[in-house]
């Protein structure tokens, strides 16, 4: 069997929403500068065209077989798939697609000036589509691939982004909405930064303060920094929300500077959390042997796909560190998670908003039920894309 056709597929279509979809928008790095940190400002990754509707598009690889056998990874941004048609389906044509770990090697080995960023998630993409293609061939789920599961379901953390964190009777209200429906834990994000002063300081504490009320003492709460903090402004608000028990704080600074996560925690009781825009395993054995995490958090569409983070989960376990991969993807994701360690894998993120957005085309979206993702039962790792969901289609134009 030869892969014959590396396709890339442009797909549109409308979600269906009930109000404004993306409510409020995280801290961002950018916020050290005042014109970026306006807090009048939204940030979507879909034009929301009405009330209730949100246009969408999204790019899928589908690698086809000269025997007939497909396999498809995504959803990416045109910058991701404009990678994959100019520089990297010139190692696949012709090869064995079963071969994956083969293919991994050449494709980052051959991508001397960009074994980060948009390169690396365009491997990633590419792994995940070969690991689709795996599971049909043989007619079987992934996990049972790589080892069988360890368990037929994960517990899932209901993942806040883009709800609203500055209206805290809105805060309680979502967050009790979730418990209800079976999590047991829930991530929020704060919204103010270093530079948002006393008052954005003031209003990050009171979100924490609003959830460990609602939620009582058993939850867990996660809280997510995005790399958007400093070293002193993280261990002040580490102090000041210590008594409320946070499962972790994450990605607490810029994903280079291992150092200052390092010092981070050293100086607080709280987990710190992180390196999801960080690559490969050699980028992850920079926080392990700083010792700078306690929580491993590589996303399997970006840091190197299933097979690399597979690789970054067993170093992980030689420091005893927890790895619990970003939620970029679920379906993905959940075919890592059902085969690891309970204790070395104990949740898997769901993002509740991004997953509307991410999973919108696909024919078997993953969803947790009551607070839980089970093993799924689907071929591969069920990225059949939904013909109904695609009101067009168009064959990307990357020029020449």
């Amino acid at each position: 069997m030869q892969i014959e056709k590396i396709r890339l597929r442009h797909v549109f279509g409308t979600i269906e929403t009930d109000g404004l979809f993306w409510e409020e928008r995280l801290v961002q790095p950018l916020d050290v500068y005042e014109e970026f940190r306006d807090v009048t400002k939204r940030v979507e990754w879909s034009s929301q065209r009405s009330s209730n509707e949100l246009n969408h598009d999204a790019y899928f690889v589908q690698i086809e077989t000269d025997e007939g056998a497909i396999g498809i990874g995504g959803p990416m941004d045109r910058a991701v798939a404009f990678i994959i048609d100019n520089e990297l389906s010139r190692y696949l044509i012709g090869r064995d697609p079963l071969a994956i770990e083969f293919l991994w090697d050449i494709m980052h080995r051959g991508s001397v000036h960009g074994r980060q960023g948009n390169t690396m998630i365009a491997i990633s993409a590419i792994d995940n589509a070969l690991w689709d293609l795996k599971g049909r061939y043989f007619n079987t789920t992934v996990y049972s691939i790589i080892g069988g599961p360890t368990r037929q379901g994960v517990p899932a953390y209901a993942s806040m982004l883009g709800y609203n964190v500055l209206d805290m009777g809105l805060v309680s209200e979502r967050a009790k909405q979730k418990q209800e429906e079976g999590f047991t834990a829930q991530k929020w994000f704060f919204r103010h930064g270093p530079m948002s002063g006393a008052e954005g300081f003031k209003k990050n504490v009171e979100m924490v303060k609003t959830l460990r009320k609602t939620l009582g003492d058993d939850d867990d709460i996660m809280l997510d920094c995005w790399q958007s903090m400093d070293v002193n402004y993280v261990i002040r608000l580490a102090e000041h929300i210590e008594d409320y028990h946070p499962r972790w704080l994450e990605e607490v600074a810029l994903p280079d500077r291992v150092d200052s996560y390092r010092k981070i925690r050293e100086a607080t009781n709280i987990p710190i959390s992180g390196a999801e825009h960080h690559y490969t395993r050699w980028g992850m054995k920079q926080f392990i042997d700083a010792e700078a995490l306690d929580i491993l958090q590589p996303d399997i569409y970006w840091a190197g796909g299933l097979s690399e983070t597979l690789k970054i989960a067993a170093v992980a376990t030689t420091a005893d560190l927890i790895t619990i991969p970003h939620g970029h993807s679920t379906n993905a994701g959940i075919h890592f998670s059902v085969g690891q360690s309970p204790i070395h894998t104990p949740y898997q993120e769901f993002l509740i908003k991004w997953n509307i957005v991410h999973q919108h085309f696909l024919k078997d979206p993953v969803t947790p039920e009551n607070g839980m993702i089970k093993a799924p039962s689907g071929v591969g790792m069920m990225m059949d894309l939904d013909s109904d969901k695609i009101e067009r289609e168009e064959e990307p134009n990357f020029g020449s």
